[in-house]
This record gives structure tokens, sequence and C-alpha cells, in this order.
């Protein structure tokens, strides 16, 4: 335990881990998560954290501005890297946190979580600045196909990445995936983090290239099937941190602030209460900083985006 203390410290700092020390840190993690179920049950109080995307900085002002993991409970939507600078600090702490307290942190998957999608969006390139070979991204790698695909609170509400699936209609379909796998292209699992809601009658194909777009009736419908009251989910930006639709049915959370380092959002947690009252904590962005203070510019070129 005290080297897990010690690794916080140092990725609390930014500072480099070795390459050693992120495989132990993922050969444990693995171990931990091979024994939680497809969709893990989480009690109240819990505050609920959208996508992270490596902007650690943010992730250190989310912790301190919703209670901190030593006297609060959290599930993580998903999306911990790509994008932002830290993708391999801030999963790290993560799991460094999943590790030390096991029963506070729920760390559900996000559609970047897999090795195409870092292939492409930072995460991998990242690893290959900081160690100059891949495995460092190859141990995470393995750590993602063991993270759970949803979450359920109190038996009232359900938590995913992305959304609904065409081929889910119970909670207990999601139940049955064999997870430990990359995401494939095509159904229930890959619908699960790739999905989203919006203002449409019936299931359409997602511009995404990957997933559904699922409306009203479909959220509706899982509601009434499953007996909960509430969808939580992360993976789109909304500008204001969160976003309710569908009467309250759904919420989409986002907590990584001014986005890419350029969007100019703000972010937001969502804690649920005992009694299941829902209440939302904004923040902003911190400018990122090096390790010895300096503010850290931004580059201009910024990754491919398929939709932000």
């Amino acid at each position: 335990m005290m080297q897990i203390d010690r690794t916080i410290t140092l990725l609390k700092q930014g500072k480099h881990i070795t390459e050693e020390a992120v495989y132990s840190l993922c050969l444990k993690s693995q171990e931990l998560l091979m024994t939680e179920a497809n969709v893990t049950h989480v009690d109240t109080p819990v505050t609920i954290c959208g996508d992270i995307h490596g902007q650690l900085h943010d992730l250190l002002t989310l912790f301190d501005k919703s209670g901190g993991v030593e006297k609060t409970r959290y599930i993580f939507l998903g999306d911990f890297v790509d994008r932002g600078f830290y993708s391999l600090e801030s999963f790290l702490l993560l799991i460094c946190y999943k590790l030390k307290y096991p029963d506070r942190i729920t760390l559900i998957r996000g559609n970047h979580e897999t090795r195409q999608i870092t292939k492409v969006y930072g995460f991998y390139d990242e690893i290959m600045r900081k160690y100059g070979n891949s495995n460092v991204w190859r141990y995470c790698c393995e750590v993602f196909d063991y993270l759970s695909l949803g979450a359920i609170i109190n038996n009232n509400i359900f938590c995913v990445h992305g959304g609904l699936s065409p081929d889910v209609s119970t909670i207990d379909e999601i139940r049955a995936i064999d997870r430990k796998q990359e995401v494939p292209h095509e159904g229930a699992m890959c619908d699960l983090l790739w999905s989203d809601p919006d203002d449409v009658e019936k299931w359409s194909l997602s511009p995404r290239g990957a997933g559904f777009v699922f409306g009203q009736n479909e959220v509706n419908q899982f509601l009434h099937t499953n007996n909960v009251e509430l969808i939580a989910r992360a993976h789109q930006l909304v500008m204001e941190g969160y976003k309710e639709m569908f009467d309250g049915g759904l919420v989409t959370v986002w907590s990584a602030p001014n986005y890419c380092y350029r969007c100019g959002n703000v972010a937001a947690v969502l804690r649920i209460e005992d009694d299941l009252q829902r209440n939302y904590t904004i923040f902003d962005a911190v400018q990122p900083q090096d390790g010895v203070g300096n503010a850290i510019i931004p580059t201009k070129k910024s990754q491919m985006d398929y939709f932000l």
C-alpha cells in the first residue's frame, strides 16, 4: 500500500512512472477488475463523473470539488484517455485509487478504452513519447478489456458510457456479454459504448460510424422494462457540463472542462443522494502546468476529430 501511496504522489505531480511499476499496477488492477460483474452494483451516495480524456489537472480539480476519494464514492463513465496531455497519469491515478479504495471507485469502459481508438487519438503517441516503446500502452489496453460495461445505483439508476442498444432490452442481457475483449465494431457491447440520445422517433444509424442514435421512446421502454428511473451517461460534449433529456429520464454528464484545451465548456459531476436526489457540481478548467509549474500552452495542431 505504501508503494501505491508513493505512486499516487508521483502521478499527481505528473512525474514519470517506471515501466515496471506500470506493469505491476496493471496486473494488480486486472486481478481486481476480473472479479467485478459486467454491471456493477453501487450504493448511494455516489458521485457520477463523465469523460476525463487525459486532463489530469482537471481530474484533480474534480476530486477537490467533490469531496475526494477518501470520503466519497465515485463512478467514472469511461474515456479516461486520448486527446489530453496526461492520459497515462489520469488512467493510472484512477487505477491506484481503485486498488487502494476498491469499494469507492467504479470504472466503466468508454469507447476510447480500446486499442484501435487509442492508436489514433493520442494515448499511443503519448506512451511512445514518454517511454520510447509501446509496452506501457499494451499493459493499459489489457486493463481496458477488464473494465465493467455499466453500473446500477440502488437498483434505480443505470450508468453506461454511451447509451442503449437495439440488441439489449434488459440489464440482465448486458450481464451475459463476454466483455473481456477488444470492443467489437457492432453489436450490444459496441452500442453501449458508442450510442447517443437525440430527438428521433426510432433507432437511427449514428453519424459516428458505430453505435446508434436513440430517442425518448427507446429510453422510456428501457426504464419501464428494467424498473429504473434514470440512465446516466457521458460520451458527448455538453457545454454546460450536464444535460437532462426525455423528462429527466436520461442525463449526459461531461467532466472534461475546456475540452481539448479549446472548447470553452465547463464540466460537471452528478452526486446521487440516498433519497436519489440529483445534485450537480460545476467546475472550470485549470491551466495545465509542467513539472516545475510553468503553464503549458497547447499546440495548435489538434487530433483528428470524428465527433467531439
